[in-house]
């Protein structure tokens, strides 16, 4: 990704946090609220008609008003107006409570006018370990003369117990926002990591540029001495280091090509191409190599010229490169068949090869950065496992898609199609391609 995808990811990702967070927040605070006024609703119904059943008992009158006040967040008074007897008191209110389903712990108290004081009556607990709760002193009030109040300690808890769903949830939406911005810290970690190993790649191709270059004149000139040529064992060794220094070059090129490629700094020279020329003259190239293995090449062409808008350079590499894979994996002669097949709206390259095949685990791999297929300790053939990704990366730039089809020692098929012109209809590779023209053999 680059810096700008980075930024947008990280800025739309704090603006949904926020927005999410905020949102939840909204609904616990409003959760909460209803809980809060449910809860003292319940409680002065539950007490009003604790008040009455006490009223009939006694035969006494309420108050027109002022029956049920809360004077806190957990504490209520009720006005009697009438001597109060504790032990009724008692049994009316945990029936009234256990009728609406109020099972949270209380105390009450009766206030005596005569003394002025709270007289304390008892803590009503429905938890299983009652010696670690106490009860506390209630709060008197002079403006009434009959009066009990109740106290509900847990009144927090309580409210909280009936969130459980919402604040399980909400404990998960936490838990999403951390592991979210954990990703966005190994994200940027793996970027900067990235930016480091392409900043010594590039930095190191650019620095073999310069010795490259002087071990390509050395060679040249001690290649073409008189001396160099009349033996034939140092002319050999002239030509090897020739050789490999020709193929050192073509790897750091690959390497500063992709690099240009990742940074969106590429561009494609694109130009008219015939394609049956290129072929042609890519196979004529490819033959000797071929030869000296006892390998053998064919090549289908239409019966016409085929020509196509690309990059040439870039072109040829893709298509030697695919010619050189199929010769480096072949663990007998050779044999490779390169076709082009035109059609009425697609182009299509394959190149088809006797080799040792890939296995369906790494099919989907092999056109990733770097990778190679395990083969344990044994190297047989060397590389970077940066040709198939060059090949993916410029057949992407040109618009252009690129298949494989491999089997275990029964050989690979690459194809590379191109579009002629802009689909009327969506078409599979397949649905397509059995409409291609006929092609021939040339001798």
């Amino acid at each position: 990704m680059t810096n700008s995808t980075i930024t947008r990811v990280i800025l739309l990702g704090a603006i949904a946090v926020i927005a999410v967070m905020g949102i939840q927040t909204y609904w616990v605070f409003q959760t909460l609220d209803i809980r809060k006024k449910e809860f003292n609703q319940t409680v002065t119904t539950a007490l009003i008609d604790v008040a009455k059943e006490i009223a009939a008992y006694n035969g006494s009158v309420l108050p027109s008003h002022d029956l049920v006040s809360q004077r806190s967040s957990n504490y209520f008074i009720v006005n009697i107006n009438d001597e109060i007897d504790a032990n009724l008191l008692e049994f009316y209110l945990k029936k009234q409570f256990e009728i609406r389903a109020l099972n949270t712990n209380f105390e009450y108290g009766i206030y005596d006018c005569s003394d002025d004081v709270m007289v304390y009556g008892e803590l009503i607990t429905y938890a299983n370990d009652k010696q670690n709760l106490q009860g506390e002193d209630l709060p008197k009030y002079g403006d009434l003369d009959y009066y009990f109040g109740v106290r509900f300690p847990d009144r927090g808890s309580y409210l909280l117990s009936g969130m459980g769903f919402i604040l399980f949830f909400s404990a998960i939406l936490l838990l999403t926002i951390a592991f979210f911005i954990y990703s966005m810290m190994v994200i940027l970690r793996q970027r900067r990591l990235s930016e480091m190993q392409k900043d010594f790649i590039n930095n190191m191709t650019h620095e073999f540029k310069t010795p490259i270059s002087t071990i390509k004149i050395s060679a040249e000139v001690f290649e073409n001495h008189e001396k160099i040529k009349k033996d034939p064992r140092l002319l050999r060794y002239a030509e090897i280091i020739t050789e490999q220094n020709q193929r050192l070059n073509n790897q750091v090129e690959k390497v500063l090509q992709l690099a240009r490629i990742e940074k969106n700094n590429f561009q494609l020279n694109l130009e008219q191409v015939n394609l049956n020329d290129l072929l042609v003259e890519l196979i004529k190239n490819t033959e000797p190599k071929l030869e000296e293995l006892g390998g053998k090449l064919l090549l289908s062409l239409p019966d016409h010229h085929t020509i196509i808008e690309a990059d040439e350079t870039h072109l040829k590499n893709i298509i030697y490169n695919l010619i050189d894979n199929a010769i480096k994996y072949a663990e007998k002669a050779p044999i490779i068949n390169v076709g082009l097949f035109s059609g009425a709206d697609r182009i299509a390259i394959s190149v088809k090869d006797n080799g040792i095949g890939i296995a369906k685990d790494y099919q989907n791999k092999v056109f990733d950065k770097f990778y190679r297929i395990p083969t344990g300790n044994i190297h047989n053939v060397k590389g970077f496992g940066l040709g198939l990704f060059y090949i993916k990366n410029i057949c992407k730039a040109h618009g252009w898609q690129i298949d494989l089809i491999s089997e275990e020692q029964k050989g690979t098929t690459m194809t590379i199609s191109m579009k002629q012109k802009v689909e009327k209809e969506k078409k599979t590779f397949w649905q397509w391609f059995q409409k291609l023209e006929p092609a021939k053999t040339l001798d």
